[in-house]
């Protein structure tokens, strides 16, 4: 029986079917990251408010971009799979050209906004949305997906910090930690929420983790991943030059993380929405206030 998919809200209006379409609530998930970026690129040149106002809204319009066309992409698959034959395109209740044309607004509002920002972002702008396109099609050739989506997320950070100083950082490799850490978290975290097709994508040829090494082998590949993230965090704490606070946030994530892991095995995935939802939005969260703690008290 096909029923409405966790993290959606019910109605029918068309508000309802455009924030559900792309799980708008998900933003949570990453947003903190790339104002993670924008904290620490405080330390280095001046932010106003206008300033974090087109950061979020870039944000919010490449992750509806890129949720949309992921749909779009999907579409047939989605309406064979009794998980999400509920979605808007299989079910109906969304034209596809409706679809489109919400993916070239959000395309063209990113745009707009990277614009209003700084010359390097708006040159960057291409590249990230070539990205996050692309991931779409992954899972149809490789098991490696998860990674593919977990540098999208990564991208975010690295905007934020882009987008206030309009400069790579130094020392050069603090980009790269922080984009690693969140790359990791997102593809550890994608792994987990791929348990739940592993009979369908075997079935339907599609790759995932799961699916081409089993569940057991692939909870493990997603505990080492978000041992990665806690390195990567602490790596880009210390090449940021920050003191316990950041730490403080570290350690925060590590115990949000290996509380999550507790919630989901090989036997048992009935928690997995709690795990994959709930616990991802509140370790972003977490350290986002660990940093900004941080810098307010600095």
């Amino acid at each position: 029986s096909a029923h409405r998919e966790g993290q959606t809200f019910a109605g029918e209006s068309r508000l309802v079917r455009y924030v559900n379409f792309v799980k708008l609530p998900h933003t949570v998930f990453a947003l903190p990251f790339a104002l993670v970026g924008v904290v620490l690129a405080t330390y280095v040149a001046p932010v106003t408010p206008a300033l974090i106002g087109w950061i979020v809204l870039a944000f919010t319009a490449a992750r509806f971009a890129a949720m949309g066309f992921n749909r779009i992409a999907d579409r047939t698959l989605d309406a064979r799979n009794p998980r999400t034959a509920m979605r808007e395109l299989p079910r109906g209740t969304m034209r596809l050209a409706e679809a489109c044309g919400l993916v070239a607004g959000a395309v063209a509002l990113f745009v707009f906004a990277t614009w209003n920002i700084n010359a390097l972002c708006l040159a960057l702008s291409p590249v990230a949305l070539g990205w996050v396109f692309f991931y779409s099609f992954t899972k149809r050739f490789t098991r490696w997906s998860h990674l593919a989506l977990g540098f999208g997320m990564g991208i975010a950070p690295v905007g934020g910090f882009l987008a206030v100083t309009g400069q790579w950082s130094d020392p050069w490799w603090l980009l790269l930690a922080l984009a690693l850490a969140v790359m990791t978290w997102g593809a550890g975290f994608d792994v987990m929420y791929a348990l739940q097709d592993v009979e369908f994508d075997r079935s339907h040829g599609l790759f995932s983790l799961p699916a081409a090494i089993g569940v057991r082998a692939a909870i493990r590949v997603a505990r080492a991943l978000h041992a990665l993230t806690v390195c990567f965090l602490a790596a880009a704490g210390i090449g940021a030059g920050r003191g316990w606070i950041f730490g403080a946030g570290v350690a925060a994530v590590l115990a949000l993380l290996a509380y999550e892991h507790s919630l989901v095995s090989a036997e048992d995935q009935s928690k997995l929405n709690a795990a994959f939802f709930t616990m991802n939005g509140v370790i972003s969260l977490v350290l986002f206030g660990f940093v900004l703690a941080e810098r307010v008290l600095a």
